[in-house]
């Protein structure tokens, strides 16, 4: 085999691998008393300044594209991720009382607001933080945004459906998922609608999830640390709220010792 059919070989077999290959599986594929490294050389300086390149990869030897064309040639991928029924049901809340702060979201769904909630509605740009208000701890309270009226193709936030509406829908039958949306009253949505006062300061999304949980652990962190595992039920994102109930205390006689 001459010259030129043994570049042409080594070619052929580094650019069907799949992975770098070795020096010694070339060495032994190629014909005896073949020069491996003279012809590796040459093939790399033939493909110098090229789309792809002859690079050595720790022990082997493959082609790979050229740095300069990396941005080119980048392929960015849209994943869609499933909103939780918790998310849903916060999404609503906001979107029907806006302006509102987490403790007000809480005591309507009746259960505790975790972090990652917010966190899944602000990285879908469907909520934003409307600034503090003026009662005390100062709450951020929480809107909708511009992207969840486009999504929705609302004009403004009045334009959402009545409990009227909802109801020709059938979307508050008492039904499985629709509970707490059955409790929506019909309230004004615009900002005069805040009886504590406009707010004082506007916020950023991560200023306002740091001002609303601070260092607290969501429930998805605390339930790892305990068991090791999380859950997949669709709730693993909430954790009920209880009361402390003072129990009266009764004293005990001493006849009936």
């Amino acid at each position: 085999m001459d010259h030129f059919q043994q570049l042409r070989l080594l070619e052929a077999m580094l650019f069907a691998a799949a992975a770098p290959v070795p020096v010694k599986t070339i060495v032994s594929r190629m014909p005896e008393g073949t020069d491996v490294k003279a012809l590796l050389e040459e093939l790399k300086g033939i493909y110098a300044n090229r789309g792809v390149e002859l690079c050595r990869i720790g022990k082997g030897w493959g082609f790979r594209t050229a740095p300069d064309l990396a941005p080119h040639l980048r392929v960015e991928n849209t994943v869609s991720r499933r909103m939780s029924r918790a998310a849903i049901e916060t999404l609503a809340i906001i979107a029907y009382h806006q302006p509102i702060t987490r403790a007000e979201i809480e005591e309507m769904r009746g259960v505790a607001l975790s972090r990652g909630t917010l966190d899944l509605l602000l990285e879908a740009s469907w909520i934003r933080p409307r600034g503090r208000r003026r009662t005390p701890g100062r709450p951020v309270t929480w809107g909708t945004s511009e992207n969840f009226l486009d999504h929705f193709g609302l004009e403004t936030v009045d334009a959402l459906p009545g409990v009227d509406e909802l109801k020709a829908a059938g979307l508050l039958d008492r039904k499985p998922g629709f509970g707490p949306l059955s409790e929506i009253r019909e309230q004004p949505t615009n900002d005069e609608s805040d009886e504590d006062g406009p707010e004082e300061e506007e916020l950023s999304a991560e200023e306002a999830v740091e001002a609303d949980f601070g260092d607290d652990p969501g429930p998805e962190e605390t339930a790892g640390e305990t068991d090791g595992e999380s859950s997949d039920s669709e709730e693993e994102d909430e954790r009920p709220t209880a009361e402390v109930v003072e129990l009266p205390q009764f004293a005990r006689s001493r006849g009936a010792e």
